[in-house]
Order: C-alpha cells, then structure tokens, then sequence
C-alpha cells in the first residue's frame, strides 16, 4: 500500500512541462529590463549587426517578458552584449555553362554574453555558428539579389536559438 500512496503523491506534486513564454526563466527574478545594444562587427562586411540586433531584440520581446531597450545599459538591470567575430561567402556548387558559382553559404560565427548590472555573467557563449545558403543568378532581366535574405534567415535562426539558450538552457 505505500507503495501505491507513494506513486499517488508524486503523480501529485509533478507539473505537466507546459509554460507561458518567458516562464522557464532561468534568470535571476530581479533581471526584468534587459538592454540589447547593437552587436558590434568584428568583419569587414556591413550591416548583418544591424541584423542580427534586430532579430534578436524582437525575439526577446516575442518570447520573454522582459521590458527590451537599446537605449542606455545602464538603466538594465542586465545587459545582453554580442559580437559577429567572422562572416565568411563560400561558393558551394558550380555552373559550368556560365562558369560562376550558382549558390553560396553565408557563415557567422558569434559571441555573446549576458551580464547584470553588478558585472556577474547570466549567460555566455564564445562561438556560436551559424550558416545559410542562397543562391545566384546571371539572369540579369530577373536578377535578385539573395545574400541580404539569407542573412535575414540567419539572424531570425540565431536569435531563436540564443533567446531558447538564455531563457530555458542554463
């Protein structure tokens, strides 16, 4: 019989795993402002940190409960820092009609921390990496240039992936 009462009481006192967006927070509970200043770029290209801070300023908005800003840190009571440490275009397959490369890989590769207003690290990785493939045209008549998309793909993924590390991945 105690057995069974045993079972019936932690059957009881388990929860089902389902959460609102934000619940699972494995943040400090005094952590409600959160600054995102933008990425700082490492690279010669330009513009994936505007990108890249914008897709993930918006998850964590979509996804958290955080007040988000980009304004002063130090109004936060943590700040979220990061940094695109390399952003490389490798041809992947080739045209031989035209003899130019066809598709393209687009790689990033990331750092980010997460500290509050004392200085004490919430969250930190060094290289996160990420990559996305798009392709070419020579058409010139119906040519759209794709890099700039492939890059939005990549942003919203990393900022996916990053606000689910923060949030629930300690």
């Amino acid at each position: 019989m105690l057995p069974v009462f045993v079972v019936v009481a932690l059957l009881s006192v388990s929860g089902c795993g389902y959460h609102t967006p934000g619940a699972a927070s494995h943040l400090p509970p005094n952590v409600r402002t959160l600054a995102i200043p933008m990425f700082a770029n490492q690279t010669e290209m330009n513009g994936t940190q505007t990108a890249i801070t914008e897709a993930v300023v918006r998850e964590f908005i979509d996804r958290s409960s955080f007040r988000v800003t980009q304004r002063d840190p130090s109004d936060a009571d943590a700040t979220l820092r990061g940094t695109i440490l390399q952003e490389g275009v490798t041809p992947l397959t080739f045209n031989t009609q035209t003899q130019q490369s066809s598709s393209f890989l687009v790689t990033l590769v990331l750092a980010v921390k997460l500290v509050d207003h004392s200085g004490h690290v919430l969250y930190e990785n060094d290289h996160y990496v990420y990559r996305q493939q798009y392709q070419s045209t020579t058409n010139l008549p119906t040519f759209v240039e794709e890099d700039p998309a492939a890059v939005e793909r990549l942003a919203h993924d990393f900022a996916r992936q990053l606000v689910a590390d923060v949030l629930e991945g300690f």
